[in-house]
């Protein structure tokens, strides 16, 4: 695909993945993920506690509870629960990965990452980047 074709796509998908956010319950930051296989949308998730616990995110003290998923890791357990995979996928995100979910995403398979903000910990981004799989950021999508 041509660059400025690409980029069109990598907006749009982008966009798309920041109204998913908007489905988070989680009040200190709401994620969006989708993931894209030729050119089809296989996959999206946005953070948040898993099937069947109560929706928000934080304790009384406003922490983070610890059995929150990530977006992008509840996309990839989305496809893994079907009959899809992500071998080759793209993976649009509004917040790029921590640490863990970097694993996640090279092990699925996952070649290409693009994101709009950065996380605190730039170490996901390096090692996903390490592992060989092009990494994107497009902070200005509108």
């Amino acid at each position: 695909m041509k660059p400025e074709k690409q980029l069109k796509f990598d907006k749009a998908y982008l966009r798309m993945a920041k109204e998913w956010a908007k489905l988070s319950h989680c009040q200190r930051k709401q994620v969006g993920a989708i993931i894209v296989k030729d050119r089809m949308i296989i996959s999206d998730g946005f953070n948040g506690t898993p099937t069947g616990f109560e929706n928000p995110c934080e304790d009384e003290e406003g922490y983070t509870k610890w059995y929150v998923l990530h977006a992008e890791a509840n996309a990839i357990l989305k496809v893994a629960s079907s009959t899809q995979g992500c071998k080759g996928a793209t993976l649009y995100l509004t917040l790029s990965p921590c640490r863990e979910c970097s694993k996640l995403v090279h092990q699925a398979g996952i070649k290409r990452l693009v994101y709009i903000n950065g996380y605190k910990d730039d170490e996901g981004l390096k090692f996903l980047e390490k592992a060989g799989v092009e990494v994107v950021h497009i902070n200005e999508i509108d």
